[in-house]
C-alpha cells in the first residue's frame, strides 16, 4: 500500500524531500522503496514538512504568530525609570506596526496596591475593571493608548493566593507544594494567559508582550519571577523573548569618569541566575561615551550596537526617539524574528509631542492642594493630566505644591514661615486643583483652600475627595451649617453632608470601595462638563472611594445654587457639582486623571486649565 502511495506521490514528494536533505536525489521506484526512512515516517515527515511550510506563508500574517516576548529587568538601584523605558519599548514597537500589550510584576506580598500608602509606593492607579494597580500601568496606558486589566499586574500576593487556593481545593492532588514547580508553573501560565488578551479594541491577541520585572536583579522577592521568566524563555524558544537589562552608569564627581563595574556586576548576576540579556539600557546623566559602550560591551557580552543610552532628557517623550535613534527597535526585532514583518518606526506624532513642549515658553501657575505633596509620585496621573492639557492650550504646566496642613491656622502658630509660604502661594495660582486623598489630615487647609477659590471667582477643579471638600466648604459657609462634616473625618457629627456608602465594608480595607469604570449620567447640557465632553448622555471615568455626598442634603444644596450636574444610574449617587455663577468651580466624584492621554487630554482637565487662562468661554462658543 505505502509502494502505491509513494509512487503516485513522487512529484509531491521530491520537492519537499530535496529539501528536507538539501541535495539533488535522483527518484527511482527501488530507490523510495529501499529508503532507510520506514515508509510511515517518511510520509509523516513530509507531511509535516508540508504542513510547515505551509505555516511559514500563512505566519506572514502578524496576528498568526506565536506571542512574543520582552523582558525589562532593573540592576544596580531602583528607580531608573524600568517603567518609563519599558512603555517607550512598547510605543518603539507600535510605532513599527506590531499590536503590544503590557505585564507589570511586583514581587510584593500584598494582593494588589490598592491598601499601600501614597508615601511609600506613589500613587494607586486604578484601571476600567477596578482594578487598584502600580502606578506603571498608567505609563503603559498613556503611552500605548490600550486599556489593560488588573490582571495584567501581577504581584507575589496574586500568585501565593492562587497557588494556595488550588492546594486547599485539592488541585494538586496531594502533592507537596512547592515553589518550583507550582509557584512558577502558576506564573507562567498566568503571564502566558494575560499576554494574549486584547488590550487596543481590536480582536485577537497582540504581537509583543512587554513584561517589566519590579525590583532589581537579586532581590530575593523576585526569586521565584526570575525562575519562572527563565523556563519561559526556554519554553517559547530564543527567537520570542528578548531580554533588555536597565541598569546605571554613574559618574563620580571627582573623577568624572563612566563607571561600568555595576552594570557589569549587575548583568553577571543576572547571567547567574539564568537570564542572559540581548540589550542593555543605561541610564545616565549625560549620552555614553564610545569608549564607555565599548567596555560594557567586551565586559558584559553584548553587542555594542545593542547597548542604548538611556541619559537625561527634557522630557520623557524623547525617550522612544532616544531607543528609535539607536536603531533599538531593529536590535529586538532581530531578536524576536521579527524584521521581515514590521515597518520602520512612525514616530512623528511623538517627535512633535517632544519639540512643541520644549519650545514652550508661556506657563500657567497650578495650585495643587493636598496631603501627599512630600512625593509628587502620589499624584503621577493628576500631573501627567495637567500636562497634556497644557500642552493642548500651548502652555507648560508651573504647579505649585501646597502641602494642605500649612494653610491651616494651627500652622500659623507652629510654623509661621510654612503657613505665610503656602498662603503666597495659593493667591499668586491662577487655578487650584483638591486631588483625591484619605484620612482627616489636611482637610481643614483643603475647605480654606476651596473657599479661598470660590469667593474669588479662581477657576477650582475638586477630585474625589476634593469634590467632597467643596460640599462640605459650600455647607458651612453658605448654608451656615457650622458643623457640616464627612463622617470620614467626624462619624458623630449632626450634619453629615458626606456619608459612607451603604455597600462598603466597614472592616476590609482592600478591593472594597466603588471602584472601575462607571456611567454618569448627565443631567443638563447647559452645563460646563456636558459641553467640555461634547454633549453625551453619559461619560464613562473611574472610581475609587466608599464615601459619597448624601442624597438627604441635595435639595437644600441647589437651592443655595450648588447644582449637580451629574448622577449615577440610580439618581441618587451625586458624581459632578458646578456653581453656575463661577466661571470654572467643578467636582467630580470620579478621578477624570486616569483617562486622559497625550493626544486626548481630559475634557476636565482642558476646561480647567482653559478657565485659567480666561479662554474658556471662546473655546466653548468655538464648539
Amino acid at each position: 500500500m505505502y509502494k502505491c502511495l509513494l509512487t503516485k506521490s513522487l512529484s509531491a514528494v521530491r520537492s519537499p524531500l530535496l529539501g528536507l536533505l538539501g541535495s539533488e536525489i535522483k527518484f527511482t521506484r527501488s530507490k523510495l522503496c529501499n529508503c532507510i526512512f520506514p515508509a510511515r515516517t517518511l510520509i509523516q515527515t513530509l507531511c509535516l514538512h508540508t504542513e510547515t511550510q505551509g505555516n511559514r506563508s500563512s505566519s506572514q500574517s502578524i496576528t498568526d504568530r506565536a506571542m512574543k516576548y520582552v523582558l525589562v529587568t532593573g540592576g544596580v538601584v531602583s528607580g531608573l525609570g524600568k517603567g518609563v523605558t519599558a512603555s517607550s519599548i512598547g510605543v518603539v514597537l507600535k510605532a513599527c506596526g506590531l499590536r503590544v500589550t503590557s505585564i507589570k510584576i511586583d514581587p510584593y506580598l500584598n494582593t494588589d496596591a490598592g491598601t499601600m500608602s501614597p508615601f511609600e509606593h506613589g500613587e494607586v492607579f486604578v484601571l476600567d475593571d477596578g482594578g487598584e494597580v502600580d502606578l506603571d500601568l498608567g505609563n503603559y496606558e498613556r503611552f500605548l493608548d490600550v486599556t489593560l486589566t488588573k490582571d495584567n499586574n501581577i504581584t507575589t500576593g496574586k500568585i501565593f493566593q492562587s497557588v494556595i487556593e488550588k492546594e486547599r481545593r485539592g488541585d494538586y492532588l496531594g502533592k507537596t507544594v512547592q515553589v518550583v514547580p507550582h509557584i512558577t508553573d502558576a506564573i507562567k501560565n498566568w503571564i502566558e494567559s494575560v499576554a494574549v488578551i486584547p488590550v487596543d479594541g481590536e480582536e485577537g491577541p497582540a504581537d509583543v508582550c512587554v513584561i517589566e520585572l519590579g525590583g532589581t536583579v537579586g532581590d530575593i522577592e523576585s526569586m521565584p519571577f526570575i525562575e519562572a521568566l527563565r523556563q519561559l524563555s526556554f519554553s517559547v524558544g530564543q527567537d520570542h523573548f528578548c531580554i533588555i537589562h536597565v541598569s546605571l552608569i554613574p559618574v563620580l564627581g571627582v573623577v568624572g569618569e563612566q563607571k561600568t563595574k555595576p552594570t557589569q556586576h549587575s548583568v553577571r548576576e543576572l547571567r547567574a541566575l539564568g537570564l542572559t540579556a540581548h540589550l542593555l539600557a543605561c541610564r545616565s546623566a549625560q549620552p555614553l561615551l564610545e569608549n564607555t559602550k565599548e567596555k560594557v560591551s567586551q565586559f558584559c557580552h553584548v553587542p555594542a550596537a545593542n547597548i542604548l543610552s538611556i541619559h537625561d532628557v527634557p522630557n520623557i517623550w524623547h525617550i522612544p526617539l532616544l531607543l528609535r535613534n539607536q536603531n533599538a527597535h531593529h536590535a529586538i526585532l532581530k531578536q524576536l524574528n521579527l524584521l521581515g514583518i514590521a515597518t520602520p518606526p512612525d514616530l512623528e506624532d511623538w517627535t512633535k509631542m517632544a519639540e512643541t513642549f520644549d519650545n514652550l515658553t508661556n506657563s500657567v501657575r497650578i495650585a495643587m492642594v493636598g496631603k501627599y505633596v512630600g512625593l509628587t509620585d502620589s499624584y503621577l496621573s493628576v500631573v501627567k493630566a495637567l500636562l497634556h492639557a497644557c500642552i493642548a492650550c500651548s502652555l507648560k504646566p508651573s504647579i505649585d505644591w501646597i502641602a494642605a496642613s500649612d494653610l491651616e491656622d494651627e500652622s500659623a502658630n507652629m510654623t509661621p514661615e510654612a503657613h505665610a509660604t503656602a498662603w503666597e502661594t495659593l493667591r499668586n495660582a491662577a487655578c487650584v486643583l483638591v486631588p483625591g486623598g484619605f484620612g482627616d489630615r489636611g482637610v481643614r487647609g483643603m475647605i480654606l483652600a476651596a473657599k479661598y477659590a470660590r469667593e474669588n471667582n479662581i477657576p477650582y477643579l475638586g477630585i474625589c475627595l476634593g469634590m467632597q471638600i467643596s460640599v462640605i466648604e459650600f455647607a458651612r459657609s453658605v448654608l451656615g451649617m457650622e458643623r457640616a462634616n464627612s463622617e470620614e473625618f467626624d462619624a458623630l457629627t449632626s450634619d453629615r453632608v458626606v456619608i459612607f456608602m451603604p455597600e462598603g465594608s466597614t472592616t476590609h480595607m482592600g478591593s472594597t470601595m466603588r471602584l472601575g469604570s462607571r456611567k454618569t449620567l448627565l443631567q443638563t447640557p447647559d452645563c460646563i462638563t456636558a459641553k467640555m465632553y461634547g454633549n453625551p448622555q453619559y461619560v464613562d471615568e473611574r472610581h475609587r472611594h466608599r464615601y459619597e455626598v448624601n442624597p438627604d442634603v441635595i435639595v437644600v444644596l441647589e437651592e443655595r445654587g450648588l447644582k449637580f450636574v451629574g448622577k449615577d444610574e440610580t439618581g441618587r449617587r451625586m458624581e459632578i457639582l458646578e456653581l453656575p455663577s463661577h466661571p470654572f468651580y467643578v467636582g467630580v466624584q470620579f478621578h477624570p486623571e486616569f483617562k486622559s492621554r497625550p493626544r486626548r487630554p481630559s475634557p476636565l482637565f482642558l476646561g480647567f486649565i482653559l478657565a485659567a487662562t480666561g479662554k474658556l468661554e471662546a473655546y466653548l462658543r468655538s464648539r
